[in-house]
């Protein structure tokens, strides 16, 4: 189950947080936020930008943009331990009333990666077989997730692009104007905001948010394997006991240790 993730937003309020804060404790202490807005550097940038993003891709691409977007602002939920428990449940009834028993009780089983894996094994399918279906499909995700997370990244690299073509054409516009001393500031203004406006999409948005899916990706292909050797085990009859203790070779570190600690206790207090 997905929930919001907080931290995507937190972390662009700090980091907007932290440049107010810069612009009106500088040392000279004449910040004012007016200073920083130009409308003829957005325009340069977020006009490129756009410009950019439609000739590098099709449209179909960059329909699943806000959904990538989307996908930034949440977080799925992760409980490897109930995951290793389920798989440890399903071997028992397997082992005791029969593979075919496992169909009936995947109600209760919201993953459809689970039922996939479960289902190829009711139907007989070799171990190999099965795991080479479930590791395509997983392989067929990392490629989905790619092209989502490729849109970002090259947003990322076209931003601070634009913002440098916006400083150099605001020196062109200054350096025809050196004989105009008025028109130096607001074209100087159009040279350097550009460029903080590209290099700011760049490494507060679009990158944080490339790496933060690239991340999560890894996460979601890590919790996959787990299920593909918890199929295989559930398939070959392995004892739930060490079905668990092989499964639980992917857990954390730290989570094996409050395990442990939990085990010493129940035993301290027999």
């Amino acid at each position: 189950m997905k929930k919001i993730d907080l931290l995507t937003p937190i972390g662009i309020f700090i980091g907007l947080t932290a440049l107010l804060a810069a612009i009106y404790t500088n040392a000279a202490g004449s910040g004012e936020l007016t200073d920083f807005i130009q409308v003829a550097s957005m325009f340069i940038v977020l006009g490129g930008l756009t410009a950019a993003m439609l000739i590098n891709f099709s449209i179909s691409d960059l329909r699943v943009l806000p959904k990538v977007i989307k996908e930034t602002f949440q977080t799925k939920e992760l409980n490897l331990q109930e995951l290793i428990d389920t798989f440890v449940n399903l071997s028992s009834r397997a082992r005791r009333e029969g593979l075919l028993a496992l169909e009936a009780g995947l109600e209760d089983v919201e993953d459809p990666f689970i039922k996939k894996g479960v289902l190829l094994a009711v139907d007989g399918i070799e171990p190999d077989i099965i795991k080479d279906i479930m590791m395509a499909e997983v392989v067929a995700m990392e490629e989905r997730h790619r092209k989502g997370r490729y849109i970002l990244e090259k947003a990322g690299e076209y931003a601070p692009a634009w913002g440098m073509i916006g400083t150099l054409v605001g020196l062109v516009l200054m350096l025809q104007n050196l004989n105009d001393p008025a028109t130096l500031g607001p074209n100087m203004a159009i040279a350097l905001l550009t460029t903080l406006y590209g290099t700011l999409l760049a490494n507060l948005v679009f990158n944080p948010m490339a790496n933060k899916l690239a991340l999560s990706t890894e996460e979601e292909v890590f919790v996959k394997q787990i299920v593909v050797e918890g199929v295989i085990g559930v398939q070959s009859g392995q004892n739930p006991k060490i079905l668990e203790e092989k499964l639980s070779a992917f857990l954390p570190n730290h989570i094996k240790t409050e395990e442990e600690e939990v085990l010493e206790e129940k035993v301290v207090n027999g």
